[in-house]
């Protein structure tokens, strides 16, 4: 990740955009504690997976971070990006990046960065049923985050049937445990993390 300072002398560094229509623009991010950007031979081989299934599809990119992955979707693609970041400062620099995106046409005006806890915001009553296309979720490692945010995205209806599922996670860990009818579609690892595509199966019930 190239690294740069502010004038307000805060640390950031960038990603690079590997395909689609903003292939080659870099997106400002904040280095802090515990926030790793999708690297890119990761995001090309996800977005390989994904080549045929992100055009018009609404995408929720869960601890967003550097918000690479979903911003990497709209590059190529997605109607819409959600972006759910915890931290205030970088949320901030999400939400920068996103109004530079929709004032060069490259995001939709419903795109958005929400400052919030994610397991919190995915057990709120009242957006309940909103389902999403695509699912991004690559938590802070070593927190147990995974398995209760898989929790909520299932008893919360934030998935249909045709929903795909992006699970990150440090290498070395099992994947949490999954509702029947759901099957790995694709899945890697490389030095340092393992990586998944989740479908559901629909000729399966529970």
């Amino acid at each position: 990740m190239k690294r740069h300072k502010r004038t307000t002398g805060e640390a950031t560094g960038q990603v690079r955009i590997i395909g689609g229509d903003a292939r080659g623009r870099k997106l400002n991010v904040l280095e802090q504690p515990g926030l790793r950007p999708t690297s890119d031979r990761v995001r090309e081989t996800l977005f390989n997976w994904l080549q045929f299934d992100i055009a018009g599809k609404q995408c929720l990119d869960a601890f967003a971070g550097s918000g690479a992955l979903g911003f990497e979707a709209m590059s190529r693609g997605a109607a819409s990006g959600t972006f759910l970041e915890q931290s205030p400062s970088v949320a901030a620099c999400l939400q920068a990046n996103l109004v530079q995106w929709q004032q060069a046409g490259l995001a939709t005006a419903n795109s958005r960065v929400i400052c919030t806890d994610t397991l919190q915001w995915l057990q709120q009553p009242t957006i309940k049923d909103q389902a999403f296309d695509i699912i991004f979720v690559d938590p802070p490692f070593m927190q147990g985050l995974l398995a209760q945010t898989l929790e909520r995205l299932h008893s919360f209806g934030w998935m249909h049937a045709q929903t795909w599922l992006y699970l990150e996670q440090e290498k070395g860990q099992t994947w949490p445990s999954m509702p029947s009818h759901w099957y790995c579609h694709r899945e890697k690892t490389t030095s340092q993390v393992s990586y998944s595509l989740w479908r559901q199966d629909t000729k399966v019930t529970d």
